[in-house]
């Protein structure tokens, strides 16, 4: 059988990919037939405008037995089955650190939602119709989608599964994403989601751009996410006639589409516009310094680049298990004002900079300029330990959204999910004076 995946040969202006189920479905170079080989229809999916610099043009050919465009009229779906939204003035306004407890997640017992019914859009900013912004949303279900499909005009979606598998067929072929991996699939890529029990995860969605590699600077060539360790589907294709259901996000609403026949009709493609995955395992953590903390940066899987140099519409960065082997320094994250947008979330394990309250499932938001960091009983162990060579977030695995962009807060993330948790603030009150002007040596 042929594998589901194929490692990428590269993720920067030169990658591009082909692969097709059928022998000789693809093209080669300027030999193309007036007709395609086996009656198939050429369509090409566009990520970027035509003009745009060879280096940043995203485009891919598909090869299909029916063009997408063989469908029926969407239709607006009613807005209280929908808790996805680019609302972002429906709940006040709050500066405040916020927690939220893990999200419940629908049992076998309970009606079938499937990955589409259960997107909650918790926080973001920003206007998918002017191509500027960033939302966050959260995905609870438990049942796959069945003979029904979904497309994000508005964006790309960055899925981190953090309970329970998920088999996602594109119209690129199929690929499954584990908790500790993620997936990218980029705008206007069709999808479905197969579930094998409660699901639950979180979903990073950027109007603008795409996701990127980080520059390494003085890092050198070695480090991070390396591009041989990206995957893309292999092509699948299947040939059937069924009622498909078709839903489309357009300007953060939600509309649906009858087709006779299923979406995942292509028998090969070539291009530089795909899906792909990443095991966090495979991140080359640069951790180890001399003395202060590095900054989270060092941390970035993927970055979004806004127009501004140096600065994120969104990053992606992980804090994996690693070597903490810093001398004279506090090794936690340190106290922190950000001019940037830190949603954090938690896939397993325990963060070291949180004794509890933070949980797997759950999420932090600090906002513009709110401070943070770690809380009481951290910032006294780590004042004390014994600063030797230690391995630190073993089982762990953390991860942040960062964005340039204010976010705030939904009506359901901020109100009708139940999830605030009402005492985070109190993790930092116990942090005493420990001033002392008589004090001449460092202890």
């Amino acid at each position: 059988m042929k594998e589901e995946f194929k490692y990428l040969t590269g993720f920067d202006c030169e990658f591009s990919s082909t692969d097709e189920r059928c022998p000789g479905a693809l093209p080669v170079g300027q030999n193309n037939p007036q007709k395609c080989r086996y009656g198939l229809y050429t369509e090409q999916l566009s990520g970027s405008a035509f003009t745009a610099p060879r280096c940043e043009n995203k485009r891919s050919w598909l090869y299909r037995i029916r063009p997408s465009v063989v469908h029926e009229f969407f239709e607006p779906i009613q807005e209280s089955q929908v808790h996805l939204t680019h609302q972002w003035n429906q709940f006040p306004p709050t500066p405040n650190q916020i927690r939220w407890k893990p999200f419940d997640v629908p049992t076998r017992q309970e009606p079938e939602v499937d990955f589409v019914q259960g997107l909650h859009t918790l926080c973001g900013a920003g206007d998918a119709r002017m191509r500027t912004g960033v939302a966050v949303h959260i995905y609870l279900c438990n049942s796959s989608m069945k003979d029904k499909a979904f497309y994000n005009s508005d964006g790309d979606f960055l899925i981190v599964p953090q309970l329970g598998a998920l088999q996602i067929t594109t119209e690129f072929g199929k690929m499954k994403c584990e908790p500790n991996e993620i997936f990218v699939i980029q705008r206007g890529m069709r999808f479905s989601v197969t579930v094998y029990g409660p699901s639950r995860g979180y979903i990073l969605e950027v109007f603008d751009n795409h996701f990127q590699l980080p520059n390494l600077g003085p890092i050198g060539a070695n480090g991070l996410a390396n591009p041989r360790d990206f995957e893309t589907p292999s092509a699948w294709f299947e040939d059937r006639d069924a009622n498909y259901k078709m839903v489309c996000k357009f300007h953060g609403k939600m509309f649906i589409a009858n087709q006779n026949h299923s979406p995942f009709d292509v028998v090969a493609w070539h291009g530089n516009y795909v899906p792909y995955k990443y095991n966090l395992d495979r991140f080359m953590v640069i951790n180890s310094v001399s003395f202060d903390h590095c900054d989270p940066s060092i941390f970035t899987v993927l970055t979004c680049p806004s127009t501004k140099p140096g600065t994120a519409i969104a990053d992606f960065v992980i804090f994996p298990p690693r070597w903490s082997v810093q001398e004279h320094t506090f090794r936690p994250p340190y106290y922190h004002r950000n001019c940037m947008s830190e949603f954090m979330g938690l896939i397993k394990g325990h963060y070291e900079a949180k004794d509890e309250g933070f949980q797997a499932g759950g999420g932090s938001l600090h906002s513009v300029m709110m401070p943070h960091g770690p809380d009481k009983t951290c910032f006294e162990n780590a004042s004390t330990s014994k600063l030797v060579p230690e391995k630190i977030a073993e089982g762990t695995q953390a991860f942040m959204f960062e964005t340039y962009y204010s976010m705030t807060v939904t009506e359901w993330a901020g109100k009708n999910c139940r999830k605030i948790d009402s005492d985070y603030n109190k993790c930092w009150q116990g942090l005493k004076k420990n001033f002392d002007p008589t004090q001449t040596t460092q202890t």
